[in-house]
């Protein structure tokens, strides 16, 4: 395929581009018996929450009390929607300097790599508020460049120089910055000191067990205790003690091969980077040219010091962020803390590629005031979920004698294959993970896998249609919940079941017509973020096809809804713009302003968003408030 190709592809298929996976055949029968309606819906979709049987809200207080909104439709207009008494406007875009001395953005040239490093970056994705001595402070991943845009005024939209380079490698990281509301309105605080960003070549602690490890240790840091930089951060997470988690997704897509390769099997690239997607050809970001960390030929332990979950202190902006490797090496989506009963540090997470699997990890000692929080994100047990067809399922600790690998470090760093290593349960990429803050139970987003049934994962474990992953050539996706046994976050064992069964009931009247509380008015596809907020609604965001014909006729833009965990009633609240994704979501601590993302406006050519006419398309924070200035979750 030529690189021009390239940038029309998402993650995943290029990862399967470079790294493609066998056909297999021999799921007929396993698939037949998952997609039985009767058989299968009356198993493990349950829309009553848990909560429904332990306490919390009834039924008919939750159909009457727990939406506050008019549900929406769909939309294909090139714009924010949302419920009549609400409003949208923008907080801060990709390019918004951050610096009263920095330029603003300049659509015709999309800027520099030094004006770039003082403003606000691409493509957000996860995000979260903090308190801090009265302020109040906004972080924000910036996954990742859209090159068609970022170099858009070049030939071709290739970068025509080693500044162009830079400025994608800018636009990537964190984005840290102070807001306000002035009369109603919030914005940004230039200048503020707690202003910062946080690029691929920050410097940054590694930690926990996989550090010093041989496999970490470079020319550059022959100890290996010190990496630059984080990218491709997805989602994220919060920890009671004030710091966020930054979760980095597809790494591998940045790392390239100098080696003059003769045949198809080049030395470079071992098996264990091959299983992790690094490839002897980047996405097109071209960051070894500048860079030459990044060229595996020459610095093969680069790709095993990225894939992991990094903890950044809001308040303090010169702190250097951590790389908590105690929490295992993969595609990061986001990291869901929970404080369980006796104090111990919970993590879930799901690894965001077709095939891989769910994880937990738990402290070895307990959270309190005045404890020593960096050794509750170094010691403790990372674990991987199975899931049984009949409800339940466990936990699996990941140590030397439950995988085989020689060391904990070994598994930290090789996390994936650890995991195959035990017989993990293969998901429909693991995204989001959310906890219901009113009941012991958590929810998954399973975007979607369209090799469901059809190939392995990238480690050869197959992919059957079953459990919680039904569905063969699974388009629409799902969410699933567990509950851990007796309400403890740290049991090995759990119970599960099904909140939704995405789908389109207005095309199809199997399984991919989704579950019955999916209907022709609240229909979506791959679902990706979520969140709940303090009230206990779950609030889904979507990153799916907005092709509106054929399988998703009617479906429109991506979007954002609301679920309830008791009933399991499901309504829009608000649609994003063209071909963006709706991704990230937090509120201000008064909870009167939902703060959202808006990622990859445009991204096939087709928007204008925010500013419209002729403008290049900008990712950008949403506000969205009631006009009564009331509570919002």
């Amino acid at each position: 395929m030529k690189d021009t190709e390239n940038h029309t592809l998402s993650f995943d298929d290029y990862d399967e581009m470079i790294n493609p996976r066998p056909e297999e055949c021999d799921f007929d029968r396993i698939v037949e018996a998952a997609l039985s309606r009767r058989g299968f819906l009356g198993g493990v979709l349950t829309f009553g929450s848990f909560a429904a049987v332990g306490g919390g809200f009834s039924p008919a207080e939750a159909a009457s009390n727990r939406f506050a909104f008019e549900a929406i439709g769909t939309s294909v207009a090139d714009d924010v929607v949302v419920p009549p008494g609400f409003k949208a406007e923008v907080l801060v875009r990709w390019g918004d300097p951050l610096w009263s001395d920095a330029q603003e953005f300049d659509h015709a040239t999309r800027g520099t790599a030094a004006s770039q490093e003082r403003a606000f970056g691409d493509n957000t994705d996860g995000m979260d508020v903090f308190f801090h001595n009265g302020k109040t402070l906004l972080v924000v991943n910036n996954e990742y460049t859209n090159r068609d845009i970022l170099w858009g005024n070049n030939p071709d939209a290739k970068p025509a120089s080693d500044d162009d380079i830079a400025k994608g490698m800018m636009a990537h990281g964190v984005s840290v910055v102070e807001i306000a509301n002035t009369d109603g309105k919030w914005h940004i605080v230039k200048d503020s000191p707690y202003n910062r960003r946080i690029t691929p070549n920050t410097e940054m602690e590694l930690t926990g067990p996989a550090a010093g490890h041989d496999l970490m240790k470079t020319a550059a840091d022959p100890a290996g205790k010190k990496a630059l930089g984080t990218w491709n951060n997805c989602g994220n997470g919060a920890t009671p003690w004030g710091t966020y988690l930054a979760c980095e997704e597809n790494f591998n897509g940045y790392f390239s091969s100098s080696e003059d390769v003769q045949d198809d099997n080049p030395k470079s690239i071992t098996p264990e980077m091959k299983r992790y997607g690094v490839s002897t050809k980047d996405w097109g970001y071209g960051w070894a040219k500048i860079d030459e960390r990044f060229d595996v030929a020459k610095h093969a332990n680069e790709p095993n010091r990225a894939g992991y979950v990094v903890e950044i202190d809001p308040s303090d902006p010169n702190s250097n962020p951590k790389k908590r490797t105690a929490l295992g090496r993969f595609k990061h989506e986001n990291a869901e803390t929970v404080i369980n009963n006796d104090g111990r540090v919970v993590i879930y997470m799901g690894d965001d590629e077709r095939g891989e699997f769910l994880y937990r990890y738990v402290s070895n000692g307990v959270y309190a005031a005045g404890v020593d929080t960096d050794e509750l994100m170094e010691n403790g047990t990372l674990s991987v979920a199975k899931f049984n067809e009949n409800g339940t399922g466990a936990w699996i600790p990941l140590t030397p004698e439950t995988t085989g690998l020689g060391s904990q470090a070994e598994i930290q760093i090789h996390t994936r294959q650890a995991a195959s290593a035990v017989g993990a349960t293969t998901m429909d990429r693991p995204e989001w993970v959310a906890a219901n803050p009113k009941e012991a139970e958590i929810y998954c987003c399973l975007t979607n896998n369209k090799n469901r049934g059809v190939k392995t994962n990238a480690g050869g474990d197959e992919t059957p249609a079953m459990g919680p992953n039904p569905r063969e050539k699974n388009n629409y996706g799902q969410i699933v919940r567990w509950r851990p046994d007796a309400g403890d976050h740290t049991t090995p064992g759990f119970t599960w079941d099904l909140y939704v069964l995405a789908g389109n009931p207005t095309v199809h009247s199997d399984a991919y017509a989704g579950s019955s509380n999916v209907n022709a008015d609240n229909m979506f596809n791959s679902p990706d973020g979520l969140a709940f907020d303090a009230n206990g609604l779950l609030w889904i965001q979507t990153d799916g096809s907005y092709k509106n014909e054929g399988d998703f006729a009617g479906q429109g833009n991506n979007q954002m809804l609301a679920g309830d965990p008791v009933t399991g009633e499901i309504r829009r609240f608000l649609v994003g713009p063209k071909e963006c994704e709706v991704t990230g979501l937090c509120w201000s601590p008064d909870r009167r302003t939902m703060f959202v993302g808006i990622q990859h406006p445009g991204e096939r050519g087709d928007s204008h968003w925010p500013e419209g006419g002729d403008a290049v398309p900008r990712s950008a924070i949403i506000t969205v408030t009631r006009d009564d200035g009331g509570l919002l979750g």
